[in-house]
């Protein structure tokens, strides 16, 4: 994979304000990338925006060096794909049809499924552990079942770049964990990622490198103790970020006062 998504100068307006302004960044592929920021940052208006969902006011959006616009829709979908928190109401779908959607940028509408459409719908059940619910009606979930499920709807798209808003949104430690760890295979085997994730210690022990959203700008980038440890930090989230060490352990840990 050698996938390079990136905004320069992007801003996005949303009913007549600003939301995000003067946003340059990059992701690449193998990357895990965290977005952190406090509330109404523009977190979610950015993820839509680098999926095309959400025009740019200024500035642009490129998959390799190719301005978004001039992507064919079903082409940057097979790229990049977008799981939103809990992506609206429950519908009577079951979590089978609602997977099996995630290939719809690769065989098209109305056609029936082939043999590697079938295969990768498998893979993402099987990555997130949710083959069980397959015949289960969406509304029957519980709001983590649905989290989980949305997940294999984007891991069935089998993309390049994942964007993720708040995936660990309704989920217990448990599955909260696993989630993770399915996070680091698809890493692992070249997938990007860059998620929205509100728990910091989580976001500084799973991510490469953190993207600090503030008021609609990037107040700090980087390696997750650079951020965490900076002055925009404090200033974003109001608190005292302190770092803590014990002998030995591979990453540090933080306290917030």
């Amino acid at each position: 994979m050698s996938l390079r998504l990136e905004a320069r100068g992007l801003a996005v307006v949303r009913a007549g304000r600003e939301i995000v302004r003067d946003i340059d960044l990059e992701l690449r592929a193998g990357e895990a990338v965290a977005l952190v920021g406090p509330n109404a940052a523009g977190k979610s208006t950015l993820l839509r925006a680098l999926c095309g969902l959400l025009p740019a006011a200024r500035g642009e959006v490129a998959l390799d060096g190719r301005a978004l616009p001039a992507w064919p829709r079903d082409a940057f979908a097979r790229r990049v794909a977008l799981v939103a928190a809990e992506e609206g109401l429950p519908s009577p779908l079951s979590v089978g049809d609602r997977v099996a959607l995630g290939r719809y940028p690769h065989c098209g509408p109305f056609r029936p499924l082939r043999a590697e459409d079938h295969a990768a719908i498998a893979r993402a059940f099987e990555l997130t552990g949710i083959a069980h619910l397959s015949r289960r009606p969406l509304s029957r979930l519980s709001a983590g079942e649905r989290q989980l499920a949305s997940l294999a709807r984007g891991l069935a798209q089998e993309p390049e770049a994942l964007l993720l808003d708040e995936p660990a949104a309704h989920l217990d430690i448990g599955h909260e964990l696993q989630l993770f760890r399915v996070l680091d295979q698809i890493r692992a085997r070249g997938m990007a990622v860059l998620a929205v994730v509100h728990d910091l210690q989580r976001a500084a022990a799973w991510a490469e490198r953190l993207l600090l959203l503030d008021d609609g700008r990037i107040a700090a980038q980087g390696p997750p103790e650079h951020v965490l440890e900076s002055e925009a930090a404090a200033k974003a989230f109001r608190v005292t970020i302190t770092q803590h060490r014990p002998p030995g352990a591979a990453r540090p840990y933080y306290g917030f006062d």
